[in-house]
């Protein structure tokens, strides 16, 4: 499984979807839901200001008219003719009607100045007033109910939902139920029950303009519902929602969104201050959020159809880059394996791609032609290593005849012949050095020793030539065939011109890290045009001609820097009255694999 994410991530044209997922997808889609979510909040928080502005207002002209209404009670409960009325029961049915008479008389004067829909005075004992109970079409034994004899035990006063009754009333009233006693006295009189319908009401409770579909309920804080300004539909039953009661309880003004019966409200209440009522306005959450939700609709589609353009990107993308990029990496592949034989890498097109391409087929010719150039290389190396193992014989045979000469010339009674083959002999051998470059310093002094010899054998004239070596540098690694040239050069143009006169000096000291060789002559030193030629470097030139003055320096001058860098090279000093001082430095350290070349030879 990580491997294969592995692989996902490491495409590039998943790295580009990624990318348009990550830059610019999540961000839209993170925008919208916050812009989403703040609207609704910005939306909910202002309607619940509106809202609460509301209800408190309300509130407030309610509790004005619960208290004039609890005024005008009080009212006609202080009539005098009221109270006296109650004092005593009728003793027969003719006082009962005469009772009867001057209550209604009494109620009919004073009940318009209470604004209610009606009111009705009950004695303490409705038994004993049958008569009157039947012409309020209450029967006698109305006491039974339990609001009635709830009210006969409360001093204060309470209110009860009257809910519809067939043959009395078709719609719910709420009824201010308040004992009096008398004047003077503690003794129980009788009951007055202000009705108050919902037109009453709905002066107070109704939904504002503002708030489309709003519902405004009035319910005490147990969650029974006395007023539902829509048509009192919930009017006697309890609120549909535990969480918003205990809400409600706990706080006296607020907010909470709910659910009922699957759609989401916006609820607010007001907490009243003379009663344990509640003011509560319910809206649908989706009527002030409508717009918001539009938005979000076309939020929805426009990310829908951004989507798809952002796929068409991708797509393109795919086929016009990451696709032929994939190919171009596949045959890449194919040749890390070793196999050229690919198809051609061409492409007409112009743009970076195209150069790619065009750029690829390029490198892979030319690896082609480096693979062929390098394989014929190889094939010219064998035929030279078996034509080197081939020629090994010669130096041999050489040798032997060599050998051969001089045990002949010594029975002959030709010394001379004999030291010279002798000395002939050392210098092939250790000039040869069996293939190896790099030498030893004392070996290097023994061939220009032996050259030396063959020199004035052959010339029949004596070198003087004296060696100053320090012993100590004498089994140091040395590169071979750099004395003999420096000391042939000196003979060659000093020594040669005066034998007499004309001396060389080898010398040998140690300078820090390095061998100093000093070759110095008396002779009349070497032109200084020689000298400039030895800084001269031709890049056309594999090989110096034999004509040219200075052969012998050129070479000793150029090996010392092929192989040691530029600050070994020769330093040639003249004096004034003549003479050469030729300065040789060489490492003291030579790099073990320069040491071994040539021994595979």
């Amino acid at each position: 499984m990580n491997r294969f994410t592995l692989r996902l991530g490491a495409s590039l044209r998943n790295r580009i979807i990624l990318v348009f997922f990550m830059i610019i997808i999540v961000p839209f889609l993170i925008f919208a839901y916050f812009a989403h979510i703040k609207s609704i909040e910005g939306i909910t928080n202002t309607n619940t200001k509106i809202s609460l502005s509301y209800l408190q207002q309300a509130a407030k002209n309610f509790e004005i008219y619960l208290n004039t209404l609890n005024d005008q009670v009080n009212t006609l409960i202080g009539n005098k003719r009221v109270q006296d009325l109650l004092i005593d029961p009728p003793a027969n049915s003719a006082e009962e009607e005469d009772f009867t008479v001057n209550l209604l008389t009494v109620l009919y004067q004073a009940t318009p100045q209470i604004d209610a829909f009606r009111v009705r005075v009950y004695p303490i004992n409705p038994s004993l007033y049958p008569s009157y109970m039947n012409t309020l079409g209450e029967a006698a034994n109305i006491t039974s109910e339990e609001w009635f004899t709830r009210s006969q035990g409360t001093v204060g006063p309470m209110w009860e939902l009257f809910m519809p009754q067939q043959g009395k009333y078709g719609r719910p009233l709420l009824g201010y139920i308040k004992r009096f006693s008398g004047l003077y006295d503690r003794k129980p009189r009788g009951m007055v029950v202000t009705e108050v319908s919902e037109d009453h009401l709905k002066r107070y409770f109704s939904p504002t303009e503002q708030l489309k579909n709003q519902k405004l309920l009035l319910m005490n804080r147990d969650g029974t519902i006395y007023y539902d300004s829509s048509s009192n539909e919930w009017a006697g039953t309890r609120f549909p929602s535990n969480s918003f009661i205990t809400h409600l309880q706990k706080n006296p003004a607020g907010s909470q969104t709910i659910k009922i019966d699957g759609h989401k409200y916006l609820t607010t209440y007001v907490s009243l201050d003379s009663e344990p009522w509640a003011i509560v306005s319910l809206t649908l959450l989706k009527e002030l959020t409508g717009t918001s939700d539009e938005m979000t609709r076309l939020l929805i589609i426009f990310l829908f159809i951004y989507l798809v353009c952002c796929f068409a990107v991708v797509f393109y993308i795919t086929v016009y880059f990451t696709h032929p990029i994939a190919r171009l990496v596949r045959l890449m592949r194919r040749m890390e394996e070793g196999n050229f034989q690919t198809e051609a890498l061409t492409s007409s097109r112009t743009d970076e791609v195209g150069w790619l391409y065009r750029g690829v087929g390029s490198l892979v010719q030319r690896i082609d032609v480096l693979i062929q150039e390098a394989w014929r290389s190889e094939r010219k190396k064998k035929a030279l290593e078996f034509q080197v193992l081939s020629h090994q014989i010669n130096p041999h045979f050489l040798y032997n005849t060599l050998e051969s000469i001089r045990w002949k010339a010594e029975n002959h009674g030709r010394s001379d012949i004999s030291d010279m083959v002798s000395a002939l002999g050392n210098l092939l051998r250790l000039s040869l050095n069996q293939g190896k470059e790099i030498t030893t310093l004392r070996r290097e002094i023994e061939q220009v020793k032996a050259y030396v010899l063959i020199e004035q054998a052959r010339m029949g004239k004596t070198i003087r030539i004296l060696y100053s070596i320090d012993e100590d540098l004498l089994d140091f690694p040395f590169l071979r065939l750099l004395l003999q040239p420096l000391v042939e050069n000196a003979i060659q143009h000093s020594v040669r011109t005066d034998f007499e006169k004309g001396k060389i000096i080898v010398s040998a000291r140690r300078e820090k890290e390095d061998m100093i060789i000093e070759i110095a002559d008396n002779g009349k030193g070497i032109p200084q045009s020689i000298i400039d030629e030895l800084d001269y470097e031709d890049p056309e030139e594999e090989m110096y001609t034999t004509t040219r003055r200075g052969v012998g320096l050129r070479n000793v001058n150029d090996r010392l820097k092929l192989y040691f860098g530029s600050d070994y090279k020769l330093q040639i000093q003249i004096g004034a009255q003549g003479g050469t001082r030729i300065l040789l430095r060489h490492p003291m350290k030579v790099d073990e694999e320069l040491s071994k070349t040539g021994e595979a030879h």
